[in-house]
């Protein structure tokens, strides 16, 4: 092949894939969704055509930075830890570096510096996870030419690729597995609802308390300011001085769950005897705990890695192609632990 270096667009054409497809079948963590006998095909020809990402060559042959920007919520969250290796493990893969920014305002104004700071370092990809569900700055960016796309967070008023939850159906396992318990009366401890998350969730709790002809009104339902221990703890001894007749507390997070034991034992209750929990994310550690939090878990390296691969597509668009919008929810699973139980009272 008469080019310089061999580039992932050209082990594509010589397998006779689609790029995305040659990409995942190139990474260990995603090639298990592709067919075992193209993968074997894309390596092989990977390895013939001596395919090795040279970000320094790329970058000054392109013009490009070779770095994509990634701006998050809020960095102590331990959700984020396996967005970001899915995102760096494929971008680097391919050669490019993460530039990772937090902005944990939850208004447009205060989250434009942080982007307009990764723009001025001329990133070539956008992936945003901020708190806001408007559109105002990703669409921003697509006007600016720079690719983007949303991970973890949907945006209301804006076309906009995105790799999610399923947040409607995650709680949907929670309730269910609480029902199936023998539980009717239970309660919701919602995030903020600046989330695309945090509306998900209480979205699916309603659903699936009306599908099961079980109460959902407000009087079962607190808000927790942020996604975080103490305003989980507010918001669950709030609900319980309103509805201490509530058996299970279904949390938008585990972090915010974790604040409901605080407030749980503070009444001198048991968790899981007197009033059983649910978490979301299934974080690390939670076995550790006492009792151990059931939990929904989300694949997020999963959600990371997929969102790194359609952002990899977009930016490697001939000139005057448009790669088509993504909109991706990844399915949650339950991991129930010692934290539910049955009703005293069952």
């Amino acid at each position: 092949m008469a080019k310089d270096r061999v580039t992932l667009r050209d082990v594509a054409r010589e397998a006779g894939v689609h790029v995305s497809t040659a990409s995942r079948a190139l990474n260990e963590e995603t090639r298990s969704v592709v067919h075992p006998a193209t993968t074997e095909k894309v390596l092989q020809i990977a390895a013939d055509l001596g395919y090795s990402p040279n970000p320094l060559a790329k970058g000054l042959r392109t013009n490009k930075s070779m770095t994509v920007g990634m701006v998050i919520s809020d960095i102590e969250n331990p959700v984020f830890g396996p967005i970001i290796a899915g995102i760096e493990t494929t971008m680097g893969r391919e050669g490019y570096s993460t530039l990772i920014a937090e902005a944990v305002a939850h208004d447009n104004a205060s989250l434009s510096p942080v982007i307009d700071a990764l723009v001025d370092r001329r990133v070539d990809g956008m992936v945003l996870a901020m708190a806001t569900r408007t559109g105002q700055n990703a669409m921003r960016l697509k006007r600016l030419g720079i690719p983007v796309i949303l991970v973890n967070r949907t945006v209301d008023d804006a076309d906009v690729s995105s790799i999610v939850g399923d947040d409607v159906h995650g709680i949907g396992l929670a309730v269910s597995h609480l029902v199936a318990l023998g539980h009717t009366r239970i309660g919701h401890l919602a995030g903020p609802m600046e989330t695309s998350t945090a509306v998900g969730r209480l979205t699916g709790f309603h659903h699936h308390m009306e599908t099961l002809a079980l109460e959902h009104e407000d009087t079962a339902i607190a808000t927790a300011e942020w996604y975080q221990i103490e305003p989980g703890y507010k918001a669950a001894t709030d609900l319980l001085e309103r509805r201490p007749d509530l058996t299970a507390l279904v949390a938008a997070n585990d972090l915010i769950a974790l604040g409901a034991y605080r407030a749980i034992r503070d009444r001198n209750l048991v968790v899981g005897k007197d009033v059983s929990v649910t978490g979301y994310n299934d974080m690390m550690l939670l076995d550790m705990i006492d009792p151990p939090l059931t939990s929904i878990r989300v694949p997020y390296r999963q959600m990371g890695s997929e969102a790194a691969e359609a952002l990899l597509e977009m930016m490697t668009a001939a000139d005057g192609e448009q790669p088509p919008t993504v909109k991706r929810k990844l399915l949650p699973t339950l991991t129930a632990r010692d934290s539910t139980q049955p009703p005293r009272d069952a």
